[in-house]
């Protein structure tokens, strides 16, 4: 008797809960939504234990499911480890590698570093998920994310990326209507354009140094942008009021004279990006490949 004939259905299970739902894993593994909820009923069968509760309208896992579907994922992690290392023994690395990866980060500093990668390392397919959200590595099968700020004690390994200089500025339409503030005290005389964070529903506080020293000053303004902090930047390149972005965003701006700086004397201030995954999880070679070009 053949000790693993049933890895076909294990596997539709992982995709099923992976891809959300019967329809979804269906076309995943192009094959129809009954074939996989008899794969599963089997899989139940085997185990004698109910794995998910299935209803008309959604999908969810009972404990027992949840526990099997993280030992199934390692186990399959384990197999495609060992594919990748036979298929790269003539040197190409090969395999796909998940990455979550915020809007601005994504838009202006990923695309130069994977073109470069991807020239080094053409048999990596590599799914980027560009979000403000902050997904669950684990849970949602990501090998890596790339995130913003000082980390809490997740559990997750860091690696920095870089520190990203902070600049405030304005359309040189808004300063001609409003003028330009010479103190941060002025600031709160003018049209500020606050990203409230979706973490505290607060205004993520603009970073300045005065007098040598670090101040953190909360904007107010009649306009609060929210989910997509990109949306400082046009709005405030549109002349709606003063934004604080990252340097990488608004240099080009600047350059081409869409946005001035404002109060550069009180800048010098940063946020850190880092890149962030699971220190349980066994990382495939493209996986490591990709973090140490990073």
């Amino acid at each position: 008797m053949r000790r693993f004939d049933h890895l076909g259905d294990v596997e539709a299970f992982a995709t099923v809960v992976e891809k959300g739902s019967m329809s979804a894993g269906a076309i995943a593994l192009s094959t129809t939504p009954s074939v996989l909820s008899r794969a599963i009923t089997r899989l139940e069968t085997r185990l004698g234990t109910q794995l998910m509760r299935r209803t008309t309208r959604r999908l969810s896992l009972t404990e027992a499911g949840r526990a099997y579907l993280e030992q199934t994922r390692a186990a399959f992690s384990l197999i495609e480890d060992a594919e990748r290392a036979i298929q790269g023994q003539d040197g190409q690395i090969s395999g796909r590698v998940r990455l979550s990866v915020s809007t601005t980060y994504g838009h202006y500093r990923l695309p130069e570093k994977l073109k470069r990668f991807s020239a080094a390392h053409p048999d990596v397919h590599i799914e980027v998920s560009i979000t403000n959200r902050n997904v669950d590595l684990v849970a949602e099968g990501y090998d890596l994310a790339i995130r913003l700020g000082p980390l809490p004690d997740s559990g997750l390994v860091a690696r920095k990326l870089e520190d990203a200089p902070l600049r405030l500025v304005a359309s040189p339409e808004y300063v001609r209507r409003a003028g330009v503030p010479l103190t941060i005290a002025d600031l709160a005389q003018h049209e500020c354009l606050p990203f409230i964070m979706p973490s505290t529903g607060r205004p993520a506080p603009w970073l300045f140094h005065v007098d040598g020293a670090e101040t953190d000053w909360t904007p107010d303004g009649t306009i609060e942008i929210h989910d997509d902090v990109l949306g400082v930047v046009s709005l405030a390149e549109a002349g709606m009021g003063i934004c604080q972005s990252y340097d990488f965003i608004v240099r080009e701006r600047i350059s081409r004279g869409s946005l001035i700086e404002i109060l550069a004397e009180a800048g010098g201030r940063s946020r850190p990006f880092s890149l962030v995954y699971a220190p349980h999880r066994r990382l495939s070679a493209a996986t490591r490949t990709l973090i140490d070009f990073l």
